[in-house]
């Protein structure tokens, strides 16, 4: 059956960029046959230019023109390949670009089925309860800080006037018992009240200053 259909090629099925490189390399090879013809009639050019007209000129220029025919379909050749090279080229970028496009829509599909996977698992309700009573339990932490602060009786009004009434009277106090203090004597309580039963006379009040001193 083989022999008679064929068997199927193994071969690898060629890309665009395989394509793309066998149509420049035919490219390059064009413009290596362009610039050898473009030589020659640049030769025959200068040949002409110094004959005059004859059987050997015209033989000349039947060259040239032969070598110019040929140059023509080598450019033309090379033009159509050139825009096929163009046009597989424009293919491989979309082809690419829909790659590209794809790998990120594949990866925008992975990303969301993750997101509603972990978010999937959040409540809502839950998180703000919790929000309530954290602000409850700062309302609470504020209030118990002001009772904590809050000072036991003591006015909380006192002007200028009842403060220097104070002052004033705090000085003449401390007056009267500097006065009161100038004025006892300078014996002790025990020596001047009364004079000890075993004591014959009592002290002189210069003998007593000495021994105290």
């Amino acid at each position: 059956m083989n022999r008679l259909f064929g068997s199927k090629s193994t071969a690898p099925k060629p890309t665009l960029t395989s394509a793309i490189s066998n149509v420049d390399t035919h490219i390059e090879s064009l413009d290596v046959k362009l610039a050898k013809l473009n030589a020659e009639l640049q030769t025959h050019q200068a040949r002409l230019s110094k004959m005059r007209d004859g059987p050997g000129k015209s033989a000349i220029k039947a060259k040239a023109l032969k070598i110019l025919q040929r140059r023509k379909m080598y450019e033309s050749q090379r033009d159509q390949l050139q825009q096929q090279s163009w046009n597989m080229e424009q293919a491989d970028m979309m082809t690419s670009n829909l790659k590209n496009v794809m790998t990120t829509v594949d990866a925008m599909k992975t990303t969301n089925k993750t997101l509603k996977q972990q978010y999937g698992k959040i409540n809502i309700d839950k998180i703000e309860r919790m929000q309530d009573e954290m602000a409850d339990l700062m309302e609470v932490g504020n209030e118990i800080q002001e009772s904590l602060g809050r000072a036991y009786d003591v006015p909380e009004d006192v002007d200028e006037a009842e403060l220097d009434a104070e002052l004033e009277a705090l000085g003449e106090e401390a007056e009267f018992e500097m006065g009161g203090a100038a004025g006892e004597s300078e014996l002790p309580a025990f020596m001047r009240d009364e004079v000890p039963t075993f004591v014959d006379e009592p002290p002189e009040a210069g003998k007593v200053k000495e021994a105290a001193g």
